[in-house]
């Protein structure tokens, strides 16, 4: 696909339709928007536009339509698939200046956000008023709503609350041609044809710009009980998984941690933690409600399970220190992996009794092609993270061999019911693999669908596909 490029006049165009301010051309704008968490490629921008109402993207689309000139949304710049990578150069449209919690509707347990809010700022304010947003992603302190939108964002307690798919109820978008819609209505039923509102989640900001969203919020519970158990193999903590669910209990989360990932937090992170010979799997259970005869007859039924695959020692959290602790061992591996090696990420997820089988079977291929790994991630919804470490692996074997692997991890997960990401998206580094997963049938209706809404391709262009 050809795109225009970007000349000075192109550039003056577009500061007369949003202003001199908002529109940056000098080099430490256009290094900072190069790149987001996706390993180290870096693509760079022409220009970087910061929008601040819906008017503007309007325009801004408008003009870039018309010209046929290549357009990247971005958010947070968190992501872990180039999904914000401006591949085609062009230019970059940051939602960040969008970041303006509009309402929080406490009689209708609803809230009007702009894109650029972040989930914590968001999570915070809400809890403040006794409600609880349950979608909270490992990068929540940085990432933008807007960003976990168009990835379909989960995070630990989707387990028991669901995606973010079940929290919005409606969006204000701008499509490609300028054109703005609201995608739905602000109601908790929706049976009024197409629901375009579930089709713009997860469509990775190639379909439309987010500029508002409506979600829903739930009363918070009183209480949770955190409890971490440990288990001498990682086919035994993630049997014991399907095990709770079997007994009758869903926990708020359900978190698998290998030893070797804890081995890094503790070493890199100061981390306050011991770790016993013989542990070689964690998994992190958290129930939540608001009877806490219930939640301590909950954990004894959970450790009941526990026994019966050999755990080794279960530890319950008695002071939020040692809660707040846990939760940052967990959620601090991502980072530590990455801060300290050479490395790819992979997002797989498969039915919660399969994974047993999942991790299994990775660490077989890691043997096969010479690398290791470290996993982890919501077990209690099959989703795993794959750390994928080069260690030994020789630069050829790791630039030429390892997609190889990385292809046989995704159809040992396709074969078990699975599906190539869970919450990370596509973007650009996974679409080569989509084959594995959907047929030249589905893939042509998502072309299909992309052609309707953006029939001249200029928005987020070159990925998913």
């Amino acid at each position: 696909m050809e795109f225009t490029p970007i000349t000075a006049q192109v550039v003056n165009d577009i500061i007369a339709l949003v202003g001199h301010d908002l529109v940056f051309t000098d080099e430490e704008n256009i290094e900072k928007y190069s790149h987001d968490e996706t390993e180290d490629l870096k693509f760079y921008p022409d220009v970087v536009v910061k929008p601040i109402n819906t008017q503007q993207v309007s325009a801004l689309l408008k003009y870039c339509n018309a010209n046929q000139i290549a357009v990247t949304p971005r958010g947070g710049g968190t992501g872990l698939s180039g999904g914000a990578l401006p591949i085609h150069a062009g230019v970059v449209l940051s939602l960040e200046r969008f970041n303006n919690i509009i309402e929080i509707d406490e009689q209708n347990l609803q809230a009007t956000v702009e894109p650029g809010v972040i989930t914590q700022t968001f999570m915070d304010a809400v809890d403040e008023k006794g409600l609880l947003y349950p979608v909270d992603p490992s990068s929540k302190g940085s990432c933008f709503i807007g960003g976990n939108m168009g990835h379909g964002a989960g995070g630990p307690r989707v387990v028991k609350y669901g995606t973010i798919r079940e929290y919005v109820l409606n969006m204000e978008v701008v499509l490609p041609c300028g054109d703005i819609i609201w995608t739905g209505a602000n109601t908790l039923k929706y049976a009024s044809g197409y629901n375009l509102t579930q089709l713009m989640i997860g469509s990775e900001g190639t379909l439309a710009v987010i500029t508002k969203i409506v979600l829903k919020l739930i009363a918070k519970p009183a209480h949770q009980v955190l409890m971490l158990a440990s288990f001498p193999t990682n086919e035994a903590a993630c049997a014991a998984v399907s095990a709770i669910f079997r007994a009758g209990i869903t926990p708020s989360a359900l978190e698998f941690m290998e030893r070797k990932g804890v081995e890094w937090v503790v070493k890199y992170d100061a981390i306050n933690f011991t770790l016993q010979d013989a542990e070689q799997a964690f998994l992190l259970v958290e129930v939540d409600g608001n009877n806490m005869d219930v939640l301590y007859a909950d954990c004894e039924t959970i450790n009941t399970v526990f026994e019966e695959f050999n755990t080794l020692n279960v530890l319950f959290a008695d002071t939020a220190a040692q809660k707040d602790e846990l939760w940052r061992m967990r959620r601090t591996m991502a980072v530590s992996v990455k801060s300290n090696s050479v490395y790819k990420e992979e997002d797989t997820v498969v039915p919660r009794a399969q994974l047993p089988e999942l991790i299994n079977g990775i660490k077989a291929i890691g043997h096969k092609y010479g690398f290791s790994s470290i996993c982890y991630g919501h077990a209690g919804d099959g989703n795993l993270h794959i750390n994928i470490i080069k260690d030994g692996m020789s630069d050829f074997d790791w630039q030429h061999k390892l997609k190889d692997g990385i292809t046989e991890i995704f159809e040992l997960t396709v074969s078990l019911g699975g599906t190539i990401s869970g919450e990370h998206g596509i973007g650009l580094v996974q679409k080569e693999f989509m084959h594995l997963k959907y047929s030249d049938i589905h893939l042509n209706l998502m072309r299909g669908i992309k052609q309707v809404f953006d029939p001249n391709g200029i928005l987020n262009a070159g990925k998913i596909f």
